[in-house]
């Protein structure tokens, strides 16, 4: 029993020792901190990501201190986002933030987690062939809520002028994504459930180029409800806010007035 015990002991140590620490590479043995990073920098200027993330690893596993392991922690959000990894990359983004929250350059930490989140959407997209705005805005609000953090935190950072930019087109995203749920409620015939999404557009991205579509869905649903006042009063907003609006225009037959264009197009 107790040469048993030994030997389990022995497999969990081996288990720890495989497991539980970076792999590092043997060539780099007897290397100094410089010498591993330089290496490791090289790999980057040539794009061999994970050969650099190895040497980043193994720098940070045998000198844990020093400004080499942090510069190293730092490269290598970048290494994994060049790798088009973006759970990786958030998760050395986040890795830093905890480990350096005064380091000078933590802005970028931030900035490249935002980024990551941004990107990881185009990634779905290709894979799926989906439209952003016919997705889960979850990933939508998680990008724009990183991004935000890094203006928010840190207004002066070179990087506000990109991330506020990317907010504003996630905005604009969210915005759609909202429309597309009322245009299936419209679809179903659940007009109330799709103005109630349209006034949430409304109230929560006022400045969206939704906003107009919005009303002409609200229009179109009250009509379909035989709300009278509401659509009226909905249809001056419209006059009011978007005096060019195409839905506007002159000259559309009568018998098929444009806020009615659902009746036609989901008639089936």
């Amino acid at each position: 029993m107790k040469h048993s015990l030994a030997f389990i002991a022995v497999l969990w140590l081996s288990g720890c020792a495989i497991f539980g620490a970076p792999t590092e590479l043997d060539e780099t043995k007897g290397w100094s901190a410089q010498r591993i990073y330089t290496e490791a920098d090289e790999k980057m200027r040539s794009r061999d990501y994970e050969k650099a993330i190895k040497y980043f690893e193994t720098l940070e596993s045998r000198y844990p201190h020093g400004r080499f392991a942090t510069q190293a922690q730092m490269d290598k959000i970048y290494a994994y986002y060049k790798r088009n990894d973006p759970i990786s990359t958030i998760a050395a983004a986040d890795r830093f933030i905890k480990l350096h929250p005064d380091h000078p350059n933590i802005d970028y930490a931030y900035y490249m987690k935002g980024l990551a989140t941004f990107n990881e959407r185009g990634v779905i997209e290709k894979l799926t062939k989906q439209q952003i705005s016919d997705r889960d805005p979850k990933s939508l609000r998680e990008s724009f809520l990183a991004l935000k953090e890094l203006v928010t935190r840190y207004p002066n950072s070179r990087y506000v002028k990109d991330a506020t930019l990317r907010m504003t087109y996630l905005v604009d995203m969210l915005a759609n994504s909202e429309l597309h749920v009322a245009r299936y409620y419209m679809k179903r015939q659940a007009y109330l459930a799709s103005v109630n999404r349209c006034k949430f557009v409304l109230e929560t991205y006022p400045d969206s180029p939704s906003v107009e579509e919005a009303l002409v869905i609200m229009i179109s649903a009250y009509d379909l409800m035989g709300m009278t006042d509401l659509k009226q009063d909905t249809l001056r907003v419209l006059q009011t806010n978007y005096p060019d609006s195409k839905m506007l225009k002159k000259g559309v037959p009568e018998e098929r007035v444009w806020w009615k264009f659902w009746e036609g197009l989901y008639a089936s």
